[in-house]
Order: C-alpha cells, then structure tokens, then sequence
C-alpha cells in the first residue's frame, strides 16, 4: 500500500511539534480495508483519452469564462466566492497550483479574490451574498486544499494571508454550529439543513488534513446531525423534521458520515443503496435542478465506499458527462450558470487523479 502525500506531510508535523500525535490520531480515523479502497485498487482505465480529451477542452473553456477581477460567475447569477472557489478547485483537481502549472495564474487571481473576500469575522463572502454559509463552506474547502498542498512553499506572504483566513474561517463554522450539530444559511447557531452540512464538514476535514485544530466535538455533533436527517428508505430529508428523500441532499449526507471518518455504517450502506436506486447515471434528467451538486457529492461517496460501488457508478457518470459536453468545452446548468455546472462536471471527471488532498485516503 501506497502512503499519500498528505500522510506523510501529516507526520512531519508531528515530528517537528506542530500537531500533537493525539489531535492527529483523532482526526485520522481507521481506513477501509485495502480490498475495498477506490485508491487501492484503481480502475483499469479509470481516465479514458476520451476523459483527457473533455477535461483538457472543459479547463480551457473555464479559464475563458474567468472575470477580470479573479472571480466566476455569470452576471445573472452573480460573482460569488462558492463559484470561484469549485472553478479554482477545478483547475487544482488537474496539478495546478496558484501560480503554478498551465491554469496557475487562474487559480493565483481566484484565490486574491476569495482573499479579498475574507471578512475580519471570519466568513468568506461577497457583500451582496445571499445563504453565505454555501459559499463559505466552499471557500474555506479551498482556501484548506490550497494550503495543504503549498504549505512551507511558495509565495510566503500569501501562503500567510491563506493561514489567517483559513483560520478565521474555521472558527466562524465552529461558532455557528446549532444545537442539533448542523449549519444553516446564515452564519448563526440557530437553524440547520444536510445540505449546508456537509459543506461545513467538507471545510472542516480540508482544514484538519490542512494540520489546523478541529475539536472533534463539533465533528461528533455534526454527525449526529446527519444521522437524525436519514429516512428509513435510506435517503436524507432536508431538516431533521419529517419530510422526504431526494437524492442530491441523500449524497451529501453520505459523504458526511464518510468525511468525518465513518466508512463501515448501516446508515452509509442503506444511503448507497438509495442512490444507486434513485440516482443511477444515464437513468435520469441530466438538466434537473441540483444535478451537478448531486453528482459532486454521488461521486465522493462511491470513490470513498470503493468497491463495488465505485466500479459500477465511476463509468456510469464518466459517461454521462462526457454526452453532456457542449462543443465549446462547457457544461449547461440553468440553475446556477455555465461556470458553475462546468467546474462540477471537471471536479468530477478529475477525481481519479487524486492530486486534491480531500481525496486522498
């Protein structure tokens, strides 16, 4: 078995006095069996020179639709910090680093403009945001996945505005977790939904890979959050009062349970199951409201349960999204704009690359 970049990185922090050996064990649960791992046991053919192919169109056709300021997003829908930041992750899920790589400078002046974005109480969002919890929760996941891929390295003045807000932005999702253990719209403790959720719990992983401190009881009350959202048909309502599965927010409450560290469960078993009966690839409306988001988290949860599941739903949506590519590299979402559904699909489609810390088991 392989050990991960990131592991080892891990480590050194740990013998350099950085981490406590007990605030990493705490956070570095026990991994799936090496038999059952996505990472372990790669597809024959995972990418396809089809996949290179529609990647290498898609990124060229991203980086045309950056603004002049840095940020994504298309003036129905607005500029935002979450758009940025999936557009930014885009491009770093193919090597690209800030100021490094072919898609360097893009990700260099979409991450001043999550920078610029950073207010002193932590959240990271436009003035005009609106539900800013969304977007926080996407830029902190990149502001984590970009410090924990040039820590010690580069620019290190940057790499030091990146640590403070990195910082400020974790302490905010920790001071607005309500009592139940989940995140709303707004960042206040008062009210939660799985769909925000996750977008904490994501943040919050990426921050602890990162090597910051994450008390372990905000990660425990997330959870418990996440449970009380599951029907008994497996899928995830909204809120933790009744209501029905729909299977975007049932893939987010999967991938919540396996991101804060629980990979053999009944509930992540019963969840998968209703994916692959309601959510299959090539079963259903492509241009339906939250695909993309769906897909974002579907995919992690199959890659992260490995085995059977990755094997059957990896070449079902590499499929899909390959047929859904328009000529100019692009991919439609009527919901929330063309830069937005193509970062989604391009995340997608990179994730056996495996180069974001977020997917490295």
């Amino acid at each position: 078995m392989t050990v991960a970049p990131l592991a080892i990185a891990a480590c050194a922090q740990v013998w350099a006095g950085m981490v406590s050996p007990v605030a990493l064990t705490a956070w570095f649960p026990p991994q799936p069996p090496a038999n059952t791992s996505a990472e372990n046991n790669p597809l024959e053919n995972e990418i396809t020179p089809q996949v290179d192919a529609a990647v290498a169109r898609g990124l060229a056709a991203l980086a045309r639709m950056q603004n002049p300021d840095g940020s994504f997003g298309e003036n129905q829908f607005g500029r935002t910090v979450a758009v940025t930041s999936l557009a930014c992750l885009a491009f770093m899920a193919d090597g690209n680093l800030p100021g490094r790589g072919a898609y360097g400078d893009q990700v260099s002046r979409g991450l001043d403009y999550v920078l610029r974005n950073s207010n002193e109480n932590g959240l990271l969002a436009t003035p005009s945001a609106n539900s800013p919890m969304y977007g926080h929760g996407f830029a902190t996941l990149f502001l984590g996945e970009v410090y924990g891929m040039t820590q010690g390295g580069g620019e290190t003045q940057k790499s030091d505005r990146v640590h403070q807000a990195l910082l400020r932005a974790v302490r905010l999702i920790e001071g607005s977790q309500n009592d139940d253990g989940g995140w709303r719209y707004n960042p206040v403790p008062f009210d939660a939904d799985v769909s925000v959720t996750i977008c904490q719990i994501m943040a919050l992983r990426s921050a602890r890979n990162a090597g910051l401190e994450v008390p372990r009881t905000v990660i425990d009350k997330a959870v418990d959050y996440v449970r009380a959202c599951q029907n008994p048909d497996g899928g995830f309502r909204y809120q933790i009062t009744a209501g029905p599965s729909a299977w975007p927010r049932s893939a987010a409450g999967v991938a919540s349970l396996q991101y804060a560290g629980i990979y053999k469960d009944r509930a992540i078993d019963s969840g998968l199951g209703y994916l692959f009966q309601n959510a299959m690839p090539g079963r259903g409306d492509s241009q339906a409201i939250h695909y993309y988001y769906g897909h974002y988290y579907a995919v992690q949860a199959a890659f992260l349960a490995g085995g059977d599941a990755w094997a059957t739903w990896w070449p079902a949506i590499r499929a899909e999204l390959l047929r859904n590519q328009r000529p100019d590299g692009t991919w439609a979402d009527i919901s929330a704009g063309d830069d937005y559904g193509t970062s989604m699909a391009l995340i997608v489609l990179q994730m056996p690359k495996r180069y974001l810390p977020i997917f490295q088991k």
